[in-house]
């Protein structure tokens, strides 16, 4: 049997955002037992179950909430949502990344410039959809060939979703500024971004193969697996070690290994622990 080296991302797995937003869930379930949950509050079907033991109801819609408190998911909640909850008097608690409050917040500091807001970032996506309700007749955009049907406007105000491609935010920025003389975009990828998508980087160019770790609903992931997989073919998403094919290693030396922002730590140690049995 071959013998392979491990090459292991660094600062891979949970965000300062997720840790956040899971102490917030574990604190609130402590001191109310029952704590509401409208969508999820992270992109990791472990992490919700795992909540979902200890108190943590997630539920269709504000009609079901009823006596419970509301947990606030960390990809930050649409205003229209919060102008709902505020109205009818359910006590909410807070556990949106900062990061992502910070991007609401440059959003509606664009629009008070009366800039043209463009948020670059997944359509549908959660986190896309809290921003743009921030502002009025946001736009979203995902990419080139979209920012170029955008019509000329004076003056835009361009924000990120903070898990986005650093060249797909520049390449979308740079057709944007053929539209307008005044264009003021404010990159809010979050740090934590940016290092998993460098060490994607580096892991596809030193490994023979890279396993990316994380939920198929996670758009960080997925990012993670489209930058690895530019670069080296044999890059392959998984959720857990149960999604490894054997036959990835044949004749394998280096493994490179990385995880998405809401994974948790135990399936990351679940496939290093696994390959190195394995080995």
């Amino acid at each position: 049997m071959n013998k392979f080296v491990l090459d292991i991302a660094k600062d891979c797995g949970f965000c300062s955002g997720v840790i956040f937003a899971i102490k917030k869930a574990k604190e609130s379930a402590n001191k109310y037992g029952k704590v509401a949950m409208l969508k999820n509050i992270v992109h990791n079907e472990i992490v919700v179950k795992e909540l979902s033991n200890i108190g943590i109801v997630v539920v269709n819609s504000i009609d079901d909430i009823g006596e419970m408190p509301l947990l606030l998911q960390a990809h930050g909640t649409e205003k229209n949502i919060l102008d709902e909850l505020k109205k009818r008097n359910i006590k909410t608690i807070d556990a949106t990344c900062p990061l992502v409050k910070h991007i609401h917040r440059v959003a509606k500091e664009l629009e008070n410039e009366e800039r043209k807001i463009v948020v670059i970032g997944d359509h549908g996506h959660d986190e896309v959809n809290g921003i743009v309700s921030q502002v009025q007749n946001g736009i979203v955009v995902n990419s080139v060939a979209e920012a170029e049907q955008i019509s000329d406007y004076s003056k835009f105000g361009i924000v990120s979703q903070s898990t986005q491609m650093l060249s797909n935010y520049e390449n979308i920025v740079n057709t944007i500024s053929k539209k307008s003389d005044n264009v003021k975009a404010i990159n809010t990828i979050c740090n934590p971004s940016r290092n998993n998508q460098n060490e994607a980087k580096r892991l596809a160019k030193e490994n023979e193969i890279v396993l990316i770790i994380g939920s198929f609903t996670s758009a960080n992931t997925k990012r993670l697996l489209e930058i690895s997989k530019a670069i080296n073919k044999k890059s392959y998403q998984i959720q857990s070690w149960e999604d490894v094919d054997l036959k990835w290693l044949n004749g394998i030396k280096k493994i490179g290994i990385t995880a998405g922002a809401s994974t948790p730590e135990e399936l990351i140690s679940e496939v290093k622990n696994k390959l190195e049995k394995y080995n």
